[in-house]
């Protein structure tokens, strides 16, 4: 299972956070971008039981304001 994470830091700390958050084990990718959110983030867990443990690894980074997550549809 898949989702994405949209992430809103606190000014200026965009590129550390990404830096943080792809050391994270769940993570698949975490890039900086322009726009309402500031990072986004793609994660894996195993099944639905498990993705609530990654978003909150992620969420407890410091710096971070507000997260959104996007879970990816099954085909």
């Amino acid at each position: 299972m898949q989702a994405f994470v949209l992430v809103q830091t606190e000014v200026g700390k965009a590129l550390l956070i990404a830096e943080l958050i792809r050391q994270l084990p769940g993570v698949l990718t975490a890039e900086d971008v322009l726009g309402p959110y500031d990072v986004v983030v793609r994660v894996e867990a195993a099944d639905g039981t498990e993705l609530p443990g990654v978003v909150k690894q992620i969420q407890r980074v410091s710096g971070i304001t507000r997260t959104l997550t996007c879970q990816v549809a099954a085909h």
